[in-house]
Formats: C-alpha cells, sequence, structure tokens
C-alpha cells in the first residue's frame, strides 16, 4: 500500500513539474517585439533621435517587460514601463523648454479602464522623469434616500448626487433597505481612465484627465469628473 501510495504521488509530482515547465518554456519562447517607431528630436540638439517602444507580446494587445530605447549620437537609453495594452508614445514639448518630451499610456486591462501613464524628458541626453500628476484625491459616500456625496480635496468642493432612479438596483443587491443603507458604503473612485495632451489657454500644453465615479459596481457610472494640469517650475 505504501509503495502504490509513493508511486501515485511521485507521479503527479512529475506530471505537475512537466506541466509548469511547459509553461514556463512557452513564455521564453516569447521574443521582445518593436511596438511602434518614432523620428524625433528629443535631447535638443537639432539631430533627430529613433525613439522604439517594445516589449514582449502575450496576446493581440497584452504586452509584458515594456519598455521605450531611445537611441541618440552620444549613448541609448531605456526607461522601463509597467505590464499593460495598447501602449502608445506621444510627443510634446509640456513644459515650454523648446524640446519634446515623452509621453507614455499603458491600458491596464482591468474593469474600470484604467491607464497608467508616464511623462519623461530627455533633454541634454539626460532622461529625467517628469512624472505625471497624481489623480484627484476624492472622498466619497452613500447617503440614505439613495443619495451619495464627493469631496474632491484638491480644491475642497462638494457635490451630491439624487440616485433615486437606481433605487429597486440598489435594494436587490442590498446597498440600501428601504431607503437605509445597510452599512457605511463609499463609491467606487478610479484612477485617470484618459490623461490626455490639450491646448491650454494660449499655445501651452497641458493635461486633461478624467477619473471615473460608480456606485455600486464598475458599470453603475455615477459621473466623471474632469482636471486640467499645466506643468510650471517643474
Amino acid at each position: 500500500m505504501k509503495k502504490e501510495l509513493l508511486l501515485l504521488v511521485s507521479t503527479f509530482f512529475f506530471l505537475s513539474m512537466t506541466a509548469i515547465t511547459g509553461v514556463y518554456a512557452v513564455e521564453e519562447n516569447k521574443k521582445v517585439e518593436i511596438i511602434s517607431e518614432d523620428i524625433e528630436d528629443v535631447t535638443g540638439d537639432e539631430k533627430k533621435d529613433k525613439i522604439s517602444l517594445k516589449g514582449t507580446r502575450m496576446d493581440d494587445s497584452f504586452y509584458k517587460d515594456i519598455f521605450v530605447e531611445i537611441n541618440t549620437d552620444e549613448k541609448e537609453h531605456k526607461i522601463d514601463l509597467e505590464e499593460g495594452i495598447r501602449p502608445s508614445l506621444n510627443f510634446n514639448d509640456f513644459n515650454q523648454d523648446g524640446v519634446k518630451e515623452i509621453f507614455i499610456s499603458t491600458e491596464t486591462g482591468g474593469s474600470g479602464g484604467v491607464s497608467n501613464y508616464y511623462l519623461y524628458t530627455a533633454k541634454d541626453n539626460n532622461i529625467v522623469n517628469l512624472k505625471v500628476p497624481d489623480p484627484l484625491v476624492i472622498q466619497s459616500q452613500f447617503l440614505d434616500g439613495y443619495k451619495a456625496k464627493i469631496t474632491i480635496e484638491n480644491n475642497h468642493k462638494s457635490y451630491k448626487f439624487n440616485l433615486k432612479n437606481r433605487s429597486q438596483d440598489y435594494e436587490n443587491t442590498g446597498l440600501y433597505y428601504q431607503g437605509k443603507l445597510n452599512e457605511p458604503t463609499e463609491l467606487m473612485i478610479q484612477s485617470y481612465t484618459s490623461l490626455e495632451p490639450k491646448k491650454l489657454r494660449g499655445k501651452k500644453l497641458g493635461l486633461i484627465g478624467t477619473q471615473t465615479i460608480s456606485g455600486a459596481y464598475n458599470a453603475d457610472v455615477i459621473g466623471r469628473v474632469e482636471s486640467t494640469w499645466e506643468l510650471k517650475n517643474g
């Protein structure tokens, strides 16, 4: 009996290890590929540089090990990024220094439709992360009577929502009972669902950020908050 049990365990372990080894072999066979290539002067020396966006494709649109490769006359730079879906590059002068910066966006693929964003400068052949602005800090809560309230901490403004048209849905999900909250519950405040370059007053370029506010679940969209950002003095 002991011999049979030992044989069964050994066989299971061997098969499991074979399966795991097979998975790693498939991933190792995937190669880094060029997602996009651009020719831009990002150093400010009036010479064109080659900027390549690369990554390891895992399926039609999802990439791991994403990075930006910048080839100049002097050196080669590499900027590592998080994994994601449909990564893309954009070149604009956000800080009005006469040199285009590198703006990068990558969708996370989550149910909330959130994306990651990056902003780098390669001026004078030095890579500096200028960092995109953090999303707005928004406090939120459901209120009795199928209502909700948000407070944007960045400007200390508050807004209330009447959600009575969703009362039946909220009763069914157990969020409310006869108009009373079953327990204190916050709304779902997403990070940036979009952060896009946009011309501001005059010829200055800035960023427009959009954050989605949802109620009981991601698809229960209550509203969106839009913020305008301008880069000044770093």
